[in-house]
């Protein structure tokens, strides 16, 4: 070969492409972050590249079914992740990939370890579906994952245990996982053999710190694989603490990708040489500062059923399970002769700070709403098309999802592509339950639940909790559709 059509084959190679994950990175502070030169890693790329502030997660708004939609281009009626925290029908059990150390501890600390390193991937997710770092190696490509909590692929790899968790917990101190071809994974499974960023109080070094470690051992090397996801933690434990507008911790998460771009010393290298995705996972809706207003106690509210306890799991006269997302809830009926949800549902509508309330009843999605009269009955397939191609039989109050018809069109207010995200989170998994979604301002409880007064929480069907920035720099092709579940087909073409 000549070195002119050399030349021409090298200058027609696709790039790598970096996805840079900053979970619960929001439009408008990262805004302000930027105009007040707190974000100038970020603001490069957004000038070099294009800024959507509006990308649709999928619902419930928690870390494992984003990641999982982003990875498979489904919502969670195919891949089956329906949240952090859900009733396993078939192990008759609640899962839990870990909420709180209350809860994990009431339920089984052994497990919850075993769900989130091994089951969550292993077994939870769908055979059904293909993660992009599946599609990728039976393209003969290769992909990296580092430090995402979904990380499902082809090839194996050793989860090593450390000596004291291993002690602690009795599991197996190794166990084989398939993963990405290139997998770090905290301390648990890394390509820097450094301990820096890997201790027990750095999170077993799933921090943002170790991730640009382990990345940077990739550019270090010139071996980036065709894709690359790179998860930054550390953003969300402060706005849940901090609230929405903590621009210091913006700050911090663009110090570390400054650490990336210095690597190439000068920036301009750096985008000339990779495709640069960077999103955040989920929004974070405003919790109000006194608990007595903020904390809505399903316990409370559910107080005449007899509700099963985490430390005994499922005993004699349990009528309903507890399965709380921080701002959304599963609620199960263990015997719908006893315990129909429809005769749950006008019990917690007398809370106003509950905005969703949804079941299933025969091929339909029922909605109700705590603050709003009447009721939406929905399901695939009528007269009505949304911006998505999506088509729907709508009957009811459609201000219940503050939708707005005009001739056959549906179109969204403050609840994005409310009906296929309701629709998909009620036939994610298997059982008799409802979903109830709180208003901004307000956490769902149950037994150990998390809060976090005057900070942020998600996990609802709100904007708030959904709307996230999406930065894409390096490459003139750009997404169709700005939801988190058709990334993947995006991505694959950039790659392919």
């Amino acid at each position: 070969m000549n070195m002119d059509n050399e030349m021409k084959l090298k200058g027609k190679e696709n790039k790598p492409v970096i996805m840079v994950i900053v979970d619960t990175l929001m439009d408008g502070p990262l805004k302000e972050a930027m105009q007040t030169g707190m974000a100038p890693a970020l603001k490069f790329l957004t000038e070099k590249g294009k800024y959507f502030p509006n990308l649709v997660a999928p619902f419930p708004t928690m870390s494992v079914n984003v990641d999982t939609t982003l990875l498979t281009g489904t919502y969670c009626h195919e891949h089956h992740i329906p949240g952090l925290v859900w009733y396993n029908k078939k192990e008759n059990r609640l899962v839990n990939y870990g909420t709180h150390y209350r809860e994990l501890w009431k339920l089984g600390f052994i497990q919850a370890i075993e769900d989130m390193l091994y089951n969550m991937n292993e077994t939870h997710i769908s055979r059904n579906v293909t993660t992009i770092h599946e599609d990728l190696d039976s393209m003969g490509k290769s992909s990296a994952s580092i430090n995402a909590l979904v990380y499902r692929g082809s090839s194996p790899h050793s989860l090593e245990l450390p000596n004291l968790l291993a002690f602690l917990t009795e599991l197996p101190q190794n166990r084989v996982v398939k993963a990405s071809r290139i997998f770090t994974y905290g301390r648990f499974s890394k390509i820097d053999p450094s301990r820096r960023y890997q201790h027990f109080w750095q999170k077993l070094g799933v921090n943002d710190s170790s991730s640009v470690q382990q990345l940077a051992q990739l550019i270090h090397h010139n071996n980036l694989p065709s894709f690359s996801i790179v998860y930054f933690p550390e953003l969300d434990q402060r706005i849940h603490k901090n609230g929405r507008m903590d621009l210091a911790g913006i700050q911090k998460a663009d110090q570390q990708m400054q650490k990336l771009f210095n690597l190439y010393g000068d920036w301009n290298k750096a985008l000339a040489q990779n495709i640069w995705i960077t999103l955040g996972d989920n929004g974070q809706a405003w919790v109000h500062p006194e608990r007595k207003k903020a904390v809505i106690d399903l316990r409370e509210i559910l107080s005449s059923y007899k509700i099963m306890k985490l430390r005994k799991g499922i005993a004699e006269g349990d009528q309903i399970i507890l399965a709380v997302n921080d701002r959304m809830a599963y609620i199960y009926s263990l015997d719908l002769n006893s315990t129909p949800l429809e005769e749950l549902a006008p019990v917690l509508q007398q809370d106003k700070r509950i905005d969703v309330i949804s079941w299933k009843k025969e091929k339909c999605i029922i909605v109700r709403s705590g603050e709003k009269d009447g009721e939406l009955t929905f399901h695939p397939k009528g007269m009505y098309q949304d911006q998505y191609g999506q088509s729907w039989d709508l009957r009811g109050n459609i201000d219940i999802l503050d939708l707005t018809l005009k001739h056959r069109n549906v179109d969204y207010g403050v609840y994005p592509d409310a009906l296929a995200r309701l629709y998909s989170c009620l036939y994610s998994h298997e059982g008799d339950f409802l979903i109830v979604s709180a208003k901004p301002g307000y956490e769902l409880v149950g037994e150990g639940s998390p809060v976090h007064l005057g900070g942020g929480g998600h996990g609802g069907l709100h904007e708030q909790d959904t709307l996230v920035p999406l930065i894409v720099a390096g490459t003139p092709t750009y997404p169709d559709r700005l939801r988190m579940v058709d990334l993947k087909k995006w991505l694959l073409s950039l790659i392919n």
